[in-house]
């Protein structure tokens, strides 16, 4: 758990639970933390008699029942004061978890409207003549980040197709010649991004020289 105390904690507002979600699991499992927030503190049996096995699984209760401090006043601080009310009464970190989950995360049905949503989203979605290559491909990979969580992961071969796609006209040369000389199976996102920025700001600096030969 070394170093483990200066991750910084996200703090869930009542937005993109999806995320948050995500990165609480890593830090949880980073900390050894998540077996005890997905399962839960073991049940104390019945009295035993005592051998070497019920005294082991006595002390693995006992480390559970430490750690499930720990993750509860780790998932506590992680939301704000608006959120706490919602876990507030909860005595256990599965139980805090569970409601949070239960509340953002919704019922299949819900999902699954989400989910449909998300695919509309992700199939309108196209870059406008006053945007940007870097907001229009953040937006991509937030929407692809949020279908995977849902259970649908687009391949890298999918995501480079749709920017390809999705970009406007004056993007039509160099979409040309990338699909003319390039190999898109094997072309990477980080690739194809890097390419369309190069050629992004080619326009710029041409716009500018144009500019600058109009005022002299």
């Amino acid at each position: 758990m070394q170093g483990s105390s200066h991750q910084v904690i996200p703090i869930f507002n009542g937005e993109k639970y999806d995320f948050w979600s995500i990165k609480m699991t890593t830090i949880l499992k980073t900390r050894k933390l998540w077996s005890v927030v997905e399962e839960g503190v073991p049940v104390e049996p019945a009295a035993v008699e005592e051998t070497p096995e019920t005294a082991r699984a006595k002390t693995l209760r006992e480390e559970a029942s430490t750690n499930d401090t720990v993750a509860l006043q780790i998932l506590q601080t992680a939301v704000t004061d608006q959120i706490f009310s919602r876990i507030a009464a909860a005595t256990s970190s599965k139980e805090a978890w569970d409601a949070l989950k239960d509340e953002y995360q919704g019922s299949p049905q819900v999902r699954l409207v989400k989910l449909q949503t998300l695919r509309r989203e992700y199939e309108n979605l196209k870059m406008y003549d006053g945007e940007d290559v870097k907001t229009f491909t953040d937006k991509l990979v937030d929407l692809e980040n949020q279908l995977t969580y849902h259970g649908e992961k687009k391949t890298s071969a999918q995501l480079i197709q749709k920017i390809l796609i999705s970009l406007p006209a004056k993007f039509d040369s160099i979409v040309s010649v990338v699909e003319q000389t390039r190999d898109l199976t094997l072309l990477t996102m980080t690739e194809l991004i890097g390419i369309l920025k190069a050629h992004e700001a080619r326009m710029a600096a041409r716009d500018e020289n144009k500019n600058e030969g109009a005022f002299y």
